[in-house]
């Protein structure tokens, strides 16, 4: 998709995880970021790989694109991230939400990570603070924090002409699957409703992408639509839901929910900015499973 000829975004979905990753470049300077990656893993294995990481890298190389930023909305829970991977491969920035350190010490803690573990993003090239500005070739982006299925959640503007498109994590999914859960540790329903708040006062026209589709009743796969279709068909946070009603929703449906299959790999993964457990006295990183603690 490219927008106004001047913004190029390109989609990858990974059906394994329901991830969408994005490519989103200055068409003028073909300069980029990459937004929200996914590292393959297998549960069953332990092992990981790099198939999804690698379309993201052949896409740029056959654009002629320079990466700059290689952007996490949050620390996700389902899926590992592959930017130590693509930092590696394509020399890029990897950038998160300032209140990274605040998912840093709560799962830091829950993992009885040693101290050397450190809990000040220092994982991360560039922590973001709300309302931070950077560049992506010569687009101005800004990121926005919104806070609710994580502390560290941030929705990342980038403006086209006089309008501005949202990449918006796990806030918000398409119309027909609502919004994010917010029962992990430092989750919270009542901040959520405030943060999809700020994305639904962006104009009407304003377009929003999705990092998850989950194809309810099997629809095909969707991961764009627009704050005014998020008003009026969004099923939990339609105009005229109102901030109790949300959270009394919310906090009912999430206690009906599975924890994710990754939750445990991915955020010890993820909060290491994509990096493995530093290697024990046998040269292999080893994954900590918490009972009984979640």
């Amino acid at each position: 998709m490219i927008i106004r000829d001047t913004l190029r975004v390109e989609a990858f979905f990974d059906p394994q995880t329901w991830t969408i990753s994005y490519l989103v470049m200055d068409q003028a300077s073909r300069r980029c970021a990459l937004i929200d990656s996914v590292l393959d893993y297998d549960p069953k294995s332990g092992r990981t790989r790099t198939e999804s990481a690698d379309r993201l890298i052949a896409r740029v190389r056959e654009l002629d694109a320079r990466v700059d930023w290689i952007l996490e909305t949050h620390v996700h829970a389902d899926h590992l991230s592959a930017a130590a991977y693509l930092k590696d491969q394509l020399g890029a920035r990897v950038a998160i939400g300032n209140q990274i350190t605040r998912v840093q010490k709560v799962f830091g803690a829950l993992f009885n990570e040693a101290p050397a573990f450190a809990r000040d993003g220092s994982q991360f090239d560039v922590l973001l603070e709300d309302g931070a500005e950077f560049s992506i070739g010569g687009l101005s982006a800004r990121a926005l924090h919104t806070p609710g299925h994580t502390p560290a959640c941030m929705t990342y503007l980038v403006q086209v002409g006089d309008e501005c498109v949202a990449f918006v994590g796990d806030t918000l999914f398409m119309p027909d699957y609502g919004t994010a859960r917010c029962d992990f540790p430092g989750a919270d329903a009542r901040t959520l409703y405030r943060s999809i708040g700020k994305i639904l006062a962006l104009p009407p026209e304003t377009r929003l992408f999705m990092c998850h589709d989950y194809l309810p009743n099997g629809r095909e796969l969707q991961y764009m639509t627009t704050v005014a279709e998020q008003r009026a068909n969004n099923i939990h946070i339609h105009q005229g839901v109102d901030e109790d009603s949300f959270v009394r929703m919310r906090e009912a449906r999430d206690a009906t929910l599975d924890m994710p299959v990754l939750i445990l790999p991915s955020v010890q993964v993820n909060m290491r900015s994509g990096h493995f457990p530093e290697p024990e006295d046998n040269g292999v990183s080893y994954l900590k499973i918490p009972l009984n603690t979640l």
